[in-house]
């Protein structure tokens, strides 16, 4: 049974999925903090959070279960993902749950804004009726910018479209033709777009290239008495920038639903005129709350019981039919990254993949992964996976790159790495026979067919008679039985190498009598995997 912790109050319906689900038990358990939250972490294969709980690298420091954490809503700011990553667990999120809900509550913002509905009900609590001191403006005819064209972004544009208004658009991963399409004006820069606002509002996530986006200097450009509303992430706007837009009248509104510190009730922009606040409402409807509890409860499930990957912010996508199709040559380069692991030369400093044949025209960076997750498997005492080894690998000041080419080849399909150390170089490549095969296909320039499993022999050697029948004998004295054996040359009685495959791992004694052996000239002993035998990310 697969554990799942929920640290969050969850709709029901959600919680009504998790006890639904085949195979998988699950426990709430919310308000977590500090050690008693790592220490809950590690009893547990997946975890569902909201924004209540921050998980640290703290919160996961020495935790060798937990696999991946969902957040039901989009921000996965409350989640230290360098560290999860590092840890080798998938984080995913809820990206269109509660899309509708914070489009509409932007625009319920930028209307109370213009109608200043929460003075104008304040008079009346107070007991005044004051109809001309609230005098508002219409929307209809007016610029609407739109900082952050995703989802979010997307529909508050549809919707201020249909109120009539005139929107204006910043995103560098849209393109013009798109946005026509959309009846959107792509603006170049945010400053551009500044000079001709009426409203502004935001859409992105909270980065170091969005932080402070609108400052002081922005001030000095945006149009005079413009409307700011964020309902996106706290902190974007400058907020005492926006206390000075509004003292000099520079801003004739702000209205914001988030903040950089949840939660808040003090900020210098409460009870000045012109503000109006929400304690982030955005995604809070029954409808969105269900959706982000559904929708994470799905993909919770899905990752533990499939593998399958979708909605990740820390790792590529993985979905059960492509897994299915890959595993065979996920299989080949997790091997290969075994295998160079050790035959590997000291002090490793670069490794070069390429990918030829039919195999190039897929996610080849799921392939990398797979040989860099086989490469580090042994010299880590932590977990490996998909997730973090190439991170694990350049932490280590190793290079990576991969190349691909559509070109056969002598296959359909194969994979080569190139390992450099200084003037050393070392080159394998494999293929797959069949849907399960791994086959180790080359040595350096020598071409050959060799099992890619268990105890292994790599020996290069001159091209001379008797050379391999003495290997066959040493082995033989020391009680290692040869099972498959490969031989790969360029030239007649040139540089050569054998591969075989044994029945068992030869001793110490065993490889110390095949080294001094006349004409051999290195000689490096390998174990890898059984044939059929996978690690637990590929399984399944």
């Amino acid at each position: 049974m697969a554990s799942v912790i929920v640290l969050d109050k969850l709709a029901q319906e959600g919680l009504d999925m998790l006890e639904a689900a085949p195979g998988i038990d699950y426990e709430v358990i919310t308000g977590l903090k500090g050690d008693e939250l790592r220490e809950a972490l590690t009893r547990f294969d997946g975890a569902i959070c909201r924004s209540g709980v921050k998980i640290t690298a703290e919160s996961l420091e020495g935790n060798r279960r937990l696999k991946a954490i969902v957040r039901a809503g989009v921000g996965t700011d409350n989640i230290d993902k360098p560290a999860a990553t590092k840890a080798g667990i998938v984080v995913m999120n809820t990206p269109a749950g509660n899309t509708l809900s914070t489009a509409e509550h932007s625009i319920a913002l930028m209307l109370a804004l213009s109608r200043n509905v929460a003075p104008a009900y304040q008079s009346l609590i107070e007991g005044r009726w004051d109809r001309g001191k609230f005098m508002g403006t219409q929307v209809a005819g007016k610029t609407l910018g739109v900082i952050g064209l995703g989802r979010i972004g997307l529909a508050v544009a549809e919707r201020a479209l249909g109120l009539e208004m005139r929107v204006i658009g910043y995103d560098p991963f849209m393109t013009e033709e798109r946005a026509q399409k959309l009846g959107i004006e792509l603006i170049k820069t945010v400053d551009e777009m500044l000079p001709h606002v009426d409203y502004l509002t935001v859409h992105t996530p909270l980065t170091e290239e969005t932080r402070n986006l609108i400052d002081m200097a922005q001030l000095e450009i945006i149009k005079p008495g413009a409307r700011v509303i964020n309902c996106a992430r706290g902190g974007i706007y400058n907020e005492a920038a926006l206390v000075e837009g509004l003292k000099s009248g520079k801003l004739a509104g702000v209205a914001l639903d988030v903040y950089p510190d949840e939660p808040c009730t003090d900020n210098p922009l409460f009870g000045m005129p012109g503000v109006v606040c929400t304690p982030h409402l955005g995604a809070s409807t029954e409808e969105a709350q269900t959706s982000v509890a559904t929708e994470a409860v799905d993909l919770l499930t899905s990752f533990l019981t499939t593998g399958a990957i979708r909605h990740a912010v820390n790792v590529a996508a993985l979905d059960p039919k492509t897994l299915e199709a890959l595993r065979g040559y996920l299989d080949v380069a997790y091997r290969l990254g075994r295998l160079s692991a050790s035959a590997q030369p000291s002090g490793l400093a670069s490794c070069h993949l390429l990918y030829r044949g039919e195999i190039a025209h897929e996610d080849t960076k799921l392939l990398t992964s797979a040989f860099a997750a086989g490469l580090l498997e042994g010299a880590m005492d932590e977990p490996v996976n998909l997730v973090n080894a190439e991170m694990m690998l350049h932490s280590r000041g190793i290079e990576l790159v991969e190349e691909s080419n559509s070109d056969m080849g002598a296959f359909r399909s194969s994979m080569a790495v190139e390992l450099s150390a200084g003037d050393v170089t070392q080159r394998f490549s494999g293929t797959l026979f069949g849907k399960e095969m791994p086959r180790l296909v080359s040595v350096d320039e020598h071409r050959l067919e060799a099992y890619l499993d268990g105890s292994m022999l790599i020996f290069h050697h001159q091209d001379l008679p008797g050379v391999i029948g003495a290997v066959g004998t040493t082995f033989g004295e020391h009680g290692v039985n040869i099972a498959q054996m490969a031989v790969g040359r360029t030239q007649a009685g040139g540089e050569a190498v054998g591969v075989l495959n044994l029945d068992g791992d030869p001793s110490p004694e065993a490889m110390e009598a095949i080294t001094a052996l006349p004409h051999i000239t290195s000689a490096q002993a390998v174990c890898l995997p059984k044939a059929g035998e996978l690690p637990s990310w590929l399984a399944g």
